[in-house]
Order: structure tokens, then C-alpha cells, then sequence
């Protein structure tokens, strides 16, 4: 298993910048383009979002040589498209735009996306600012990252928050249906959402040597939370699938095991985290793999834990238990006729059991209920 990360830097792959040196506007926010394979129309794409009026365009491309990039960088002055080197995942990717994005924010899409609604960048970036110049808050956006509303090719909403819960000392995240402004949910489902980038790289983005990209997302999505920022919902921004919503693979393998050690092992005490030793037979005991391996593994993990400890505000413990005091606080505005959203997770929300919950990897879209 590679080393995690400790520095932003370590997780850029090698590539080549193809054209777009120029911003086209100043909103503060870009566009992010991650390509899927299969019939879309690329110029239509790009046309659709010079007119929203996005600062850069960036297309992440595939490893595989293609033939219109040339021609498409002389349509599309004010697109840049990136070559990686090899074939990359999803947290690469996002990261990678981090570092051409020179805008404070940038937004990521897919090229199966089509906008229904959200205004223009410029309005987009707007609404993410802090209006108020005596605010105390030093930052200038309000969170790491802003989801949007995103709906199927036959335009019914998907449910696409994510929130953690326990269940019989196991933990699992539910999928809960967007219907109150502000809601949080546990990481951007598909990666999708507008990142603040200096956030994001004060993260360290993705944890690139995860190669699941479920676990890569909950990995990014927790480490977020239990270090103190927030990832939330924008209903004035609503998107489309023109495909199928891709399928989430959650098998539980290397991936969830780096997962599991780096969030839910650790103990916040104080005013820092640690990883204990006594943790590493209840370790051994899950994972079942060679105990010198997993001693490495243990032992690499705590030290990263220990160069990060002041970064952690709560462990995984306290952040499930107090997820629904969470949603409750930063809702704003809620939709007539919707349902709180205590009362919508609160079936499968049970108290924090005496030992660190165990991830499963089951999801099930939380049902509406009648009040």
C-alpha cells in the first residue's frame, strides 16, 4: 500500500496543458469538465458554458491520444485541456484541476451534465461569498464545497446527500432526498460541486492512493468533516443527467481498509486526534491480512495522525451523533411542504455504541414520510 499523502503536491500526476492561458472572465469562478466515455457533443458543452460566463474551462482528458484536441483548442481559446500522462482516477482528476484552476473557485462537472438552472457564474460565485464586509469570518466563501440539485434523464430528482448513520454498532450511509436549502451531506456525490480551492488544497484534495472511487469520496467526504469544514447543498443550482446515473462500486477491499484506519480509528481528545495502540488488535482482528503488513500499515498511519493532530475539531463518534444537529443548523429556507430532515433520518439513527462503529458499504435512499 503507497504512503498517504501529507502534502497537496504529492498527489499531482505527471501531464501536459494544451491551450486556455487565458481567463476569459474574472467571477471567481471555472469550469471543470471530467470526460465519460461515449457519444456527447463536446463543442455544445463548451459553448453551453462560455455563455454561463466561467473565468476557465478545463477538460480533463484520458491518457488515450485524441485527435481533436488541436482543433478544438483553436474553436475554444479559453478552454484548457489536460493530457495526464497515464489513466488517472477520480481524485487525481479533481486534483489536477485544482492546480490549473486559478480562480478561487472551480466547479466540476461531467460531460454528461446538462445546467437546468443556477444563473450565471458571476451569480453563482456570488452566492457562495460572504456579503457582509464587517463579517469576522476570515474566509471569503462559506464552505469547501457546494452541491447542487441533480436530477435523472427524465428529469426526477435523485437522491444524492449522503449522510452517515449507525446501525447495530455498524456504520452505514443512507442517500437522502435534496429537499431543504443548506442541507450537508458527507462528500459531493459523483465528485460533483463547486470546491473552494484554497480549502480544497489545504485538505490535501483526494487521497489518490485510494484507487476505489467510493472510498476515495468517503475518505475525502469524512476527513472534510472531522477536520472542520462543511460540504453542502445549493438548490438554486439544479443539473441533469443525459445518461444513466453511474453505479457506485463499494467493495469492501484495500481501499476501505486505508479508509477505515485513517477516519474511523482515531480518538479526538482535547484539542487533538490521536490513533492509540490498543487500537491495532481490534485492527488485526477485522482485516484478517499478514499482522507485519498491518502493522506497517498501523504504525505509517499513526504517524500520519500525528503530524495532522491538531487539524481533527471531533472524531468519527461525535460527528455521526450529532449529524441531524448539523442538517438542523445550517438548513436554510426550507422548501414548502418538505420534510425536516431530523424526522427523515431519524429511523435510521441510532446512539453511538461504546465501540468505533464499522463501515458497511450499504446504501438505501432514505423514503418520505408523512408530517
Amino acid at each position: 500500500m503507497n504512503t498517504i499523502p501529507t502534502t497537496f503536491s504529492e498527489t499531482i500526476p505527471a501531464y501536459t496543458a494544451v491551450g486556455g492561458k487565458e481567463n476569459r472572465a474574472t467571477t471567481g469562478l471555472s469550469a471543470v469538465i471530467l470526460n465519460r466515455t461515449g457519444r456527447y457533443s463536446r463543442r455544445a458543452f463548451f459553448q453551453e458554458l462560455e455563455k454561463i460566463g466561467f473565468d476557465r474551462i478545463i477538460s480533463i482528458e484520458s491518457s488515450a491520444e485524441r485527435y481533436d484536441i488541436e482543433e478544438l483548442s483553436g474553436q475554444f481559446p479559453h478552454v484548457r485541456f489536460i493530457l495526464p500522462n497515464r489513466e488517472i482516477n477520480l481524485g487525481e482528476k479533481i486534483n489536477l484541476a485544482a492546480i490549473e484552476a486559478e480562480s478561487p473557485l472551480f466547479f466540476v462537472l461531467w460531460n454528461d451534465l446538462k445546467f437546468i438552472s443556477g444563473g450565471t457564474a458571476a451569480r453563482m460565485a456570488e452566492r457562495l461569498s460572504y456579503q457582509d464586509e464587517k463579517s469576522e469570518n476570515k474566509d471569503k466563501y462559506k464552505r469547501l464545497c457546494t452541491v447542487p440539485l441533480i436530477l435523472n434523464s427524465r428529469y426526477e430528482l435523485l437522491p444524492t446527500l449522503t449522510a452517515p448513520v449507525t446501525q447495530r454498532k455498524r456504520l452505514k450511509t443512507i442517500l437522502v432526498e435534496p429537499k431543504n436549502e443548506g442541507l450537508p451531506t458527507l462528500y459531493p456525490h459523483d465528485g460533483v460541486g463547486i470546491y473552494d480551492r484554497q480549502r480544497f488544497i489545504n485538505l490535501c484534495g483526494f487521497d489518490t492512493t485510494l484507487a476505489n472511487t467510493h472510498w476515495q469520496l468517503m475518505d475525502f467526504g469524512f476527513r472534510a468533516w472531522l477536520w472542520g469544514e462543511k460540504i453542502s447543498l445549493s438548490g438554486q443550482m439544479k443539473l441533469s443527467y443525459d445518461g444513466q446515473m453511474p453505479i457506485v462500486d463499494s467493495t469492501v477491499e484495500e481501499s476501505y481498509r486505508r479508509f477505515y484506519l485513517k477516519n474511523m480509528m482515531p480518538i479526538f481528545r482535547g484539542e487533538y486526534a490521536r490513533l492509540p495502540l490498543f487500537r491495532f488488535p481490534g485492527y488485526m482482528m477485522k482485516f484478517k491480512e499478514g499482522p507485519i503488513a498491518l502493522w506497517k500499515e498501523f504504525s505509517e498511519c499513526r504517524q500520519w495522525v500525528k503530524a495532522n493532530r491538531s487539524r481533527w475539531c471531533k472524531d468519527v463518534r461525535a460527528l455521526i451523533s450529532g449529524w441531524a444537529k448539523i442538517a438542523a443548523a445550517d438548513i436554510v429556507a426550507p422548501a414548502e411542504n418538505t420534510v425536516p430532515y431530523a424526522s427523515t433520518v431519524a429511523p435510521a439513527v441510532v446512539a453511538a455504541a461504546a465501540e468505533p462503529p464499522h463501515p458497511a458499504a450499504e446504501q438505501a435512499p432514505v423514503q418520505e414520510q408523512e408530517g
